[in-house]
């Protein structure tokens, strides 16, 4: 049942049975009953993470950029290459939510979290525009970077292959084939965009910060890490309930075919590591990088249920982990109390 059907005078009145992830017989126009409590809670934990890249001091920051000390020549490539990923990468996830997912999930509680994670997006791509135009950017080298960095668009290339269906408008699910294409839509953005490829960005950054260096646009990064933390751990109660509801999609066959998405996903972001860090940094070298994504990619595939690939056990980067699931009441930079009501009460990941 898709918005804009007919109306049917009379029809029965909404059962919480009659309501699935995907190829519902439910009106998706009618909220309650809910469903998936867990799709609301995240919703509500969205609103109440809510802030604004404006709200950061900048004046640090850009003293600091503009110094003739203050950062080393690699320092300075690494955050133009970070800027210049996450710049258009905001704007990527943000199609494909619009244009590619909220149309083939039918669950309305479900559909009201991707209308606040849409509008997060667009405060993860207006912080970039801030840092710019703070920081006295060239513009066209940040937000073009995809088409002129390698590892950039590499990444980006590859993720598009996996929307191209979704957005035709002829397309529809209701297919074994149409809804495994689904799943991997979702597995490519939640699972490898906001799961995977984004966590080297963040190490970086936060790495900065830990350092005492860029941070007012480490605290920015910090409450983006937050976002993405709660779109991953949607995206993955999405599949899993798609699985349960569906496990005729859910074959050893395109159980592999994850495994590879995770596996390709993986050597894309090392690829990138590299060539971000060409020397390494800041306690940061892109072997180690290698190793936490080998570690971040086994994690992905346990939240899929899935076998790991690399059985790789040891987080190099634990700083990470600890900023990522302390139940903080300050942030991570001790810059200023946070008064996000939901932030201790999230589960990082």
């Amino acid at each position: 049942m898709t918005t804009f059907e007919p109306i049917i005078r009379g029809a029965e009145r909404v059962s919480v049975d009659d309501k699935a992830m995907i190829n519902a017989r439910a009106d998706v126009n009618q909220l309650l009953p809910l469903k998936y409590g867990w799709a609301w809670d995240k919703y509500l934990a969205g609103c109440n993470n809510h802030w604004m890249p404006t709200e950061v001091a900048m004046q640090a920051d850009i003293a600091l950029w503009k110094s003739t000390d203050g950062l080393t020549e690699d320092e300075r490539l690494m955050l133009k290459r970070n800027l210049g990923f996450f710049a258009t990468a905001e704007s990527l996830v943000a199609n494909n939510i619009v244009l590619a997912v909220y149309r083939h999930i039918t669950n309305p509680e479900c559909r009201q979290y991707l209308l606040r994670q849409a509008f997060e997006e667009a405060v993860h791509t207006h912080t970039f525009q801030y840092i710019c135009e703070s920081l006295g950017l060239n513009e066209g080298e940040l937000f073009n970077a995809y088409r002129e960095v390698p590892s950039i668009a590499d990444k980006d290339a590859w993720a598009l292959r996996y929307t191209q269906n979704l957005e035709n408008p002829d397309f529809a699910t209701g297919t074994t084939e149409a809804d495994q294409n689904l799943l991997r839509d979702l597995v490519a953005f939640y699972v490898v965009f906001e799961g995977m490829w984004f966590y080297t960005g963040f190490a970086q950054v936060l790495s900065l910060g830990r350092r005492n260096k860029m941070v007012g646009i480490a605290e920015q990064y910090q409450y983006i890490l937050r976002d993405e933390s709660i779109h991953l751990n949607f995206g993955i109660d999405c599949i899993n309930q798609i699985k349960i509801e569906n496990p005729h999609l859910w074959t050893p066959e395109f159980q592999q075919e994850i495994r590879e998405m995770l596996t390709e996903a993986c050597e894309l972001e090392v690829a990138y590591a590299r060539d971000t860090m060409p020397r390494g940094m800041l306690g940061l070298s892109a072997a180690q990088c290698e190793q936490y994504m080998h570690f971040i990619t086994d994690r992905r595939a346990r939240q899929l249920g899935l076998a790991p690939i690399f059985g790789e056990d040891e987080n190099p980067f634990p700083w990470m982990s600890e900023a990522m699931d302390l139940k903080k009441e300050k942030n991570f930079f001790e810059t200023r109390v946070l008064e996000y009501q939901s932030g201790a009460a999230l589960d990082w990941d």
